[in-house]
């Protein structure tokens, strides 16, 4: 049972058929939106919903499905019932093509009888006649036109025509020449056709000097439309042919139409079969835009749905670029019917109402829009009492027809029924509309019904904290900001917030005051205390989120830096086992050449030539020994403060200099003829005092010079793509070269992604003093993928 009569008008499903009409092709499709019901069969809903979910799949996969010629032509297969009776042209081509888009959608299917299963089954019943396919087909041209060949008469008595029509041309040029020549015509006029007869125009004042039979004038009377004595014969001839054609298309119509009428049975489940599936179609176009889903059935009574959304509130809001607020909420045996309280313009009959849409959606055959984990039920009754039902023609008021719709509700509420009730209790005096409303909850809570009722009483509230079966529910409220948050949440009941909502209105205080002595301090009390309790638990919640915000960028550069610290202890290992090889495989050369020179010198004996050239090759290998050593050499730091003359070192790089200032955390470094500004704790004091050497003689080892430095340096670093392990160590190099350098402005590309690169090079440039700001690229040329580093 549906109650009240106008139970779609008042949960908005006239919306939902409105769109579904929209979405169908034609008046087929059309016609079934009309039909939608509430069903209660689960296997006619599941059917319904797996016809649509399959549908769902065919438009997201992008396979080709006949889209258009969806003809209602239901009043020609009722004209072709009559006897004698023919289509005419035009009526035939629409039903060719119903019959080649029939072919095209049956035919896919037949190629996917395992991908749409419950959509194949609506091909079953239908029996396809492809020779009347083809017979109609071969006889029409694309325009709809009966071919010349669709008779043998017919090419015969076409080609007839046009021979007398050329012959009737020529004959009518070579008169309106002489006409022309004569003056006899208007300038620039051609052969035209009155009454169906070819005719040439000549001015009224020289019709006498043509002969001929006049067949009209033009609007001013200037001109006549003569038809020459000469052509008569031709144009009776031409008139004869064309009235043989119109007796022969005819006849071939009226064959066709005979085939046809035999067809009839099939051909009107053909209809219904594409009225089907452009029905389903539309459901599925529906469904798509919504979100919605094939939701899971649930077992026992009663459901479960995550992140439902109404669905005209979802589409009105996507159009103005708003987000709707999802619904989460449950009943079940324990908790059967949910009490919702809060403040006015709260969310509580936007709620009710998407409870109920959804609801009556799901039991309709449409794909929900919530969760893919919701569970659905099937309720064998649904009652709303929402809105104002004053009646002046039954002289009922506002109280009296909710009462009555109560009465409706009591006399038919079992196990099976869902209700909701908006604003329950209200429209009379409070404490008797209380008591009233409370009356009717017990019993609704006898009745083992489900359903959700929102209300401002606070006994109501009371009872359903109290009873079992009933459940409180509470629109959340910030009460710091004095604004709905429109979140359902289940487990305690909601303050109404009226004295805060009057005085963010402006409201005196004497006013508010005097209101608080006529409530009386315990509900007050109680009101203020739900408040802030609700207050509380909305900052609680909300610092939730950031902490797990937090948490969740935390364990990204806890993995990212892990990875880091792992790749460069790697790097390291790798370092120090090369240099231990390389100094193996010199060492080993060395001796080699030591115990070679020895030799000589023994088998030289008193030779004092080979003995000396023998000295100098060992002199040549030890000083080639010394500089790789030195090479080699690992600088060893010095203990003591770094202080102004000290020589020093960049941590972790062999770029070393002298210090020539000290300014707080800031160290100028003379590097040879550059100096720099650098951060103390990134130097180290050496014991070498060749720093100036020790720099020159690397910066020749690498082959490049300062000047080569200067000119090979670009401002722009790319690291798009690096892991984070990479990054760090590039970005280091590249500073120590900018700031060697003395550069004022560098880019940095990192490409926006999920954002790690980009956090990852802030982070790390915020310890550097010489940077003066870091801000994001223009966003025409890049954006959040770019940072753009100022030096001081």
């Amino acid at each position: 049972m549906l109650y009240p009569p106008n139970l779609e008008e008042k949960l908005g499903f006239d919306k939902i058929r409105a769109i579904l009409l929209e979405k169908c092709e034609s008046n087929l499709g059309a016609q079934y939106v009309s039909k939608i019901k509430y069903a209660i069969d689960r296997n006619s809903i599941d059917k319904w919903l797996e016809q649509t979910h399959e549908f769902t799949r065919i438009i997201q996969s992008g396979e080709l499905f006949p889209n258009a010629n969806y003809i209602d032509v239901s009043s020609h297969l009722k004209k072709v019932q009559m006897e004698n009776s023919f289509l005419s042209e035009e009526e035939f081509f629409d039903l060719l093509l119903v019959f080649k888009t029939a072919d095209q959608c049956l035919g896919f299917f037949s190629q996917k009888r395992d991908d749409y299963p419950e959509l194949v089954q609506l091909t079953h019943p239908l029996l396809w006649n492809d020779a009347l396919l083809w017979s109609i087909d071969r006889k029409f041209d694309e325009r709809g036109k009966l071919k010349d060949n669709a008779s043998a008469l017919l090419a015969e008595i076409r080609k007839g025509i046009f021979t007398e029509q050329q012959r009737l041309r020529k004959v009518l040029d070579g008169i309106l020449r002489r006409a022309q020549k004569d003056g006899f015509t208007p300038d620039d006029v051609s052969i035209t056709i009155r009454e169906g007869r070819m005719v040439i125009p000549v001015l009224a004042e020289y019709k006498r000097r043509v002969r001929g039979f006049v067949h009209g004038e033009s609007a001013t009377g200037q001109t006549v439309y003569l038809e020459p004595s000469e052509v008569l014969e031709i144009n009776n001839e031409v008139r004869e042919l064309e009235y043989a054609e119109k007796r022969e298309v005819t006849r071939i119509l009226t064959a066709l139409t005979d085939e046809v009428r035999l067809e009839l049975e099939n051909l009107s489940g053909i209809m219904r079969f594409l009225g089907v599936i452009d029905f389903i179609r539309a459901k599925a176009r529906f469904g798509i835009e919504i979100g919605g889903i094939k939701p899971v059935w649930n077992e026992n009574k009663g459901f479960k749905w995550k992140k439902a959304r109404h669905p005209s509130l979802y589409l009105s809001f996507k159009k103005l670029g708003k987000t709707v607020v999802p619904l989460n909420i449950s009943l079940d045996a324990e908790k059967r019917i949910l009490v919702i309280s809060g403040p006015n313009a709260g969310g509580k009959s936007v709620c009710l109402k998407t409870v109920g849409l959804l609801q009556y959606m799901f039991q309709c055959g449409l794909l929900v829009s919530v969760d893919e984990t919701s569970r659905f039920t099937i309720y064998n009754d649904l009652f709303i009492d929402i809105g104002d039902e004053q009646s002046i023609e039954n002289d009922l008021s506002t109280y009296s027809s909710h009462l009555v719709n109560m009465k409706n509700l009591l006399g038919h509420v079992n196990k099976a029924s869902l209700f909701l009730i908006d604003e329950f209790g209200t429209g009379t005096e409070p404490q008797f509309g209380g008591a009233i409303a409370e009356a009717i909850l017990d019993e609704l809570r006898s009745s083992k019904g489900m359903g959700v009722i929102t209300t401002h009483y606070g006994n109501l509230k009371e009872y359903a904290d109290k009873q079992h079966g009933l459940v409180n529910g509470a629109m959340k409220y910030d009460l710091k900001n004095l604004q709905p948050i429109y979140q359902l949440e289940i487990g305690k009941p909601g303050s109404s917030f009226a004295l805060e909502i009057a005085r963010k209105i402006g409201l005196s205080n004497q006013t508010i005051e005097y209101a608080k002595s006529k409530v009386g301090v315990k509900q007050v009390s109680v009101d203020q205390l739900l408040g802030q309790l609700e207050s509380q638990q909305y900052e609680v919640e909300k610092a939730e989120k950031r902490v797990k915000v937090k948490e969740k960028e935390l364990d990204e550069l806890t993995n990212q830096y892990a990875e880091l610290k792992s790749h460069l202890e790697n790097q390291e290992k790798k370092i120090l086992n090369t240099a231990k090889r390389e100094a193996k495989v010199l060492l080993d050369s060395a001796n080699k050449e030591v115990e070679r020179v020895i030799r000589e010198i023994k088998e030289a004996q008193a030779d004092k030539e080979k003995v000396k050239q023998a000295r100098e090759s060992l002199e040549v290998a030890k000083k080639k020994t010394k500089i790789t050593s030195q090479e080699k050499e690992v600088v060893q730091t010095e203990t003591g403060a770094i202080e102004v003359g000290s020589y020093v070192r960049i941590k972790g790089q062999e770029t070393s200099g002298k210090v020539v200032s000290i300014k707080g955390k800031d160290v100028e470094l003379s590097i040879g003829a550059l100096s720099s500004m650098v951060k103390l704790n990134r130097l180290e004091k050496i014991t070498r005092k060749e720093t100036r050497e020790k720099t020159n003689v690397m910066l020749g080892k690498a082959g490049v010079s300062i000047n080569e430095k200067m000119a090979n340096f670009t401002q722009k670093l790319d690291i798009r793509g690096y892991r984070a392990e990479e990054v760090i160590p590039k970005l280091e190099q590249y500073m120590d070269e900018a700031i060697l350098l003395g550069f004022n402005e560098l880019h940095i590309l990192h490409g926006k992604g999920n954002g790690v690169l980009r956090q990852i090079v802030r982070t790390h440039l915020s310890s550097y003093k010489e940077i003066a700001q870091m801000k994001d690229e223009h966003v025409d040329r890049g954006g959040a993928g770019i940072t753009v580093v100022t030096m001081r």
